[in-house]
């Protein structure tokens, strides 16, 4: 098992779901793991590389080479960020002075989820009470990284949740970065359907392992009236395993 990490903390987190860092880092600590949150990370360049903007995505990658030099995990609490680093930065930097810098990194690069679950093995102790939970797996965690079992895996490992799951999970939220600002009715649209089919479960509490998910399903909800709650997989178990929430 490895004694130390780095933690890759996304745009999102930093700026709109700071308690989701928090409990992922806290998580991790308490497995008995170092965590190492460089200073120097950014974006991981998602948004620029979608947009066509590849020169100023490899600009964006680069950086984040030099800010996690030394060969330890780099664990990213979201599948699509962990997805543009693992999956797409090989791809931009192929044929350049860091192409083997960058297929390193991508080989250390580990979705949250998927390292709690594979990696540590964590064993949860469930402090709630009994509550229906309904998962998202993101696109990324399906399609691109193959691991939206890891989601559900470790939400069995606490007693009283019942996990549910909606209809037609397989099918994207809508949000998709800036194809819901492109194609922002067909998003809209996409929207409605998840969140009639989650509402339709009687969850309590919505969780993802993505927080852009989270950010589209919990609007989408809050411009409908009523819904569960939404939170990020990491913060959700932090606050049925710790007694410090």
């Amino acid at each position: 098992m490895p004694n130390t990490v780095y933690f890759f903390g996304t745009c999102l987190i930093d700026l709109l779901f700071p308690r989701t860092g928090l409990a992922a880092m806290r998580l991790l600590k308490r497995a008995g793991v170092r965590v190492i949150f460089p200073q120097g990370q950014t974006c991981c360049g998602q948004p620029a590389y979608n947009a066509g903007y590849r020169d100023e995505a490899r600009r964006v990658a680069r950086a984040q080479l030099d800010a996690f030099p030394a060969a330890v995990p780099v664990v990213v609490p979201s599948a699509s960020c962990a997805g543009m680093l693992k999956v797409h930065y090989p791809l931009l930097l192929a044929d350049t002075a860091d192409a083997a810098r960058a297929d390193a990194f991508a080989g250390r690069v580990v979705e949250l989820t998927d390292f709690l679950t594979r990696v540590l093995d964590v064993r949860l102790t469930d402090l709630g009470p009994p509550i229906r939970v309904a998962v998202h797996n993101s696109c990324s965690s399906r399609r691109e990284l193959g691991v939206a079992d890891a989601t559900r895996d470790l939400l069995r490992r606490l007693a009283r949740v019942d996990l549910v799951e909606p209809e037609r999970a397989h099918e994207c939220c809508g949000f998709g970065g800036t194809f819901a600002i492109k194609q922002p009715e067909i998003s809209a649209a996409m929207a409605a359907d998840k969140t009639s089919a989650i509402a339709a479960t009687g969850a309590a509490v919505l969780v993802s392992q993505d927080c852009g998910c989270l950010m589209n399903l919990g609007g989408t909800f809050a411009r409908r009236g009523g819904g569960p709650v939404i939170k990020h997989v990491a913060e959700f178990i932090w606050e049925r395993t710790s007694h410090d929430e």
